[in-house]
């Protein structure tokens, strides 16, 4: 504990964003810097709680009230080695993830919670700043290899922890560039690329082999990859979208949030699109289905395209301004959440559901039909609240069924389990010996924070089926 009284005395602050007229016009990272100042200010409000919940909050674990004591006493070397000890990519959740920490944060019962997450991020973006974030190479290889296929943060993390007990790492991705989800997933106004980038270097510098346009059962036959290592750990995602097959679904100008939102990050990057197959909002009007973070993914990169207007719609009821007494602290709150790209413009909707997509004579789409429904589990209709909403754009944000099938899966013969996903054991093994899985493609679609906590959790696992036993937290 930083200060004894220093959750009596300073109120809450979050970092400043830049002003809605200025993000709109760019790509970038939409969150201006904290203050070093106030970043110890607000770690002093980490109080002596007995019994840190916020631990139990954080997938990873973070040891959360030990880096705040550290940075409210300028100890901040010391700080990214506790937070690094127990998450790998600290500057990726202290951006992206939705902060369950702070959410069953104790001093949160009565008051706002400690500013855990732009904590987090100043830690780790004031040591790359310093140059204390280097390679960490294994001081002795054991002749394992291991391959990991998915470069996403279950990969990544997971690859870095098995480097660093030694065994000789290769990361398989499909794409053009490294990352999975936080590449092609995430816009770069909540992400930055070059943050990603940053890693990878590192992580080379390790000794890990990266090989991109490498899909394993489509361009490289499955079995060879298991002939060529003495692990292999699954780790491709959560990739199928979960669909909406009602009247209308063929018309053109309906698609997925992930046929949409990979576009403009490539675009970014300084890739040339196919013309023919470009999705690109300017001038339209805009229909997003789905209440969720993808769904405002997109609602923010259809404004900064130049959406003529966007309307987003969510089956369920709105949840409350407040806490609600069905989710008590410690648990994950349900309440209303408005997201960066809310505050940009467009229009939610709740307890809507889309009935049928109409369009012209030229299979073009031109409306939407929906209904009010009531509440949860039955949707069912509201009689007489029908409406249409005219649309030239729909992206499907309704999450992720699971993991593809076709390929990988299908042609190594992986057991799924009840939902569909990689079926494992309690040490993260499939019924294949030796072939693991983590995070999405294990779980189902989840948080970066969950993926991280996979792949560490998945590496400790690989390395005692490879040694024996593990030194890996």
């Amino acid at each position: 504990m930083g200060k004894p009284t220093g959750f009596i005395e300073f109120k809450r602050e979050v970092p400043a964003r830049r002003p809605v007229e200025e993000r709109m016009k760019d790509w970038n990272e939409i969150y201006v810097e904290f203050p070093e100042a106030n970043v110890q200010t607000q770690s002093a409000r980490c109080m002596d709680c007995g019994i840190p919940f916020c631990h139990n909050g954080c997938p990873v674990n973070n040891v959360i009230p030990h880096w705040n004591d550290l940075v409210y006493h300028n100890r901040w070397k010391e700080a990214i080695m506790i937070l690094h000890s127990t998450n790998n990519f600290p500057e990726f959740t202290g951006r992206i993830c939705p902060a369950p920490c702070e959410a069953s944060c104790v001093l949160g019962i009565n008051e706002p919670p400690v500013t855990i997450k732009a904590i987090e991020r100043s830690i780790v973006d004031y040591a790359f700043e310093k140059g204390w974030i280097l390679p960490e190479p294994p001081p002795k290889r054991t002749g394992k290899r291991v391959a990991v296929i998915g470069s996403g943060p279950s990969g990544l993390a997971c690859a870095q922890q098995l480097n660093r007990a030694g065994h000789h790492v290769t990361v398989y991705e499909k794409n053009d560039r490294l990352g999975g989800l936080l590449r092609y997933g995430i816009p770069d106004f909540k992400l930055e690329k070059h943050l990603i980038d940053r890693r990878i270097y590192q992580m080379q510098a390790e000794g890990i082999v990266f090989t991109t346009r490498t899909h394993i059962g489509v361009n490289i036959a499955a079995e060879e990859v298991r002939r060529m290592y003495d692990a292999v750990v699954l780790c491709g995602g959560s990739e199928t979208p979960r669909d909406l097959p009602i009247p209308g679904r063929e018309l053109k100008g309906i698609y997925f949030a992930m046929e949409f939102l990979p576009q403009q990050n490539k675009r970014n990057a300084g890739d040339k699109l196919d013309p023919a197959k470009d999705i690109f909002a300017a001038g339209k009007r805009v229909v997003i289905i789905g209440g969720g973070d993808t769904g405002a993914d997109c609602l923010g990169t259809s404004l900064r395209q130049g959406a003529a207007s966007v309307l987003q719609f969510e089956i369920m009821p709105k949840p409350p301004d407040e806490r609600s007494p069905s989710t008590p602290w410690p648990l994950w709150p349900l309440q209303l959440r408005t997201e960066t790209s809310h505050e940009e413009g467009g229009t939610r909707e709740w307890s809507v559901a889309t009935t049928k997509f109409e369009g012209d004579e030229n299979g073009n789409l031109t409306k939407l039909h929906v209904v009010r429904v009531g509440p949860a589990p039955k949707f069912e209709p509201i009689p007489g609240s029908e409406f249409t909403v005219d649309a030239d754009l729909v992206f499907i944000a309704m999450g992720f069924t699971g993991p593809v099938k076709k390929g990988m899966i299908e042609k190594m013969g992986i057991t799924l389990d009840g939902r569909g996903n990689v079926a494992t054991d309690g040490n993260y093994m499939n019924d294949i010996p030796g072939v693991f899985s983590a995070g999405d493609m294990r779980r189902g679609q989840s948080l970066v924070v969950w993926a991280i906590a996979e792949g560490r959790r998945a590496a400790r696992s690989i390395d005692t089926y490879l040694m024996g036993s593990s030194n890996l937290p």
